[in-house]
């Protein structure tokens, strides 16, 4: 009867090569090792990212939800390219005007899938004009112009 793992004194290299050849099975594993989150993704694998307004939309809820959620299209200054960012937080939206320059980061949820009744928006604005998005809704700072 032979063993599915060897054992003994002489197994370590042999037990560590055979985990290794495993590890390409995990989906998490192999899109790290082949870069593949930095080829697809609009913020090429960065947590965070800088970009401009260019217009405010409003997106329907998916089903059974029904409302209209504050986003805007921002186009990131390192690539030119243009994603759709959630507001969060009531009357978000009054605070960010077009041309702004915004921090967005990924908004959590299925594994840098859409979140929660958002169809195709993957991303939440941070920061306006340098100042926290929350610390402007809760009054504690004013938003600057510029």
């Amino acid at each position: 009867m032979g063993r599915k793992s060897p054992m003994g004194l002489y197994a370590a290299r042999k037990l560590k090569r055979k985990r290794q050849k495993f590890r390409w099975s995990q989906w998490r594993y192999k899109v790290k090792m082949l870069r593949i989150k930095e080829k697809y993704d609009p913020l090429e694998g960065a947590p965070q990212a800088r970009g401009i307004v260019l217009q405010k939309v409003g997106i329907e809820a998916r089903q059974p939800n029904s409302a209209i959620r504050k986003c805007v299209r921002v186009q990131l200054v390192k690539n030119g390219k243009v994603v759709t960012a959630f507001l969060p937080g009531d009357g978000a939206l009054n605070y960010v005007d077009e041309h702004d320059e915004v921090i967005i980061e990924g908004i959590g949820g299925r594994k840098g899938r859409s979140f929660g009744d958002l169809p195709g928006v993957r991303y939440k604005v941070i920061k306006v004009n340098g100042v926290s998005l929350e610390a402007i809704l809760m009054g504690k700072k004013e938003k600057p112009t510029r």
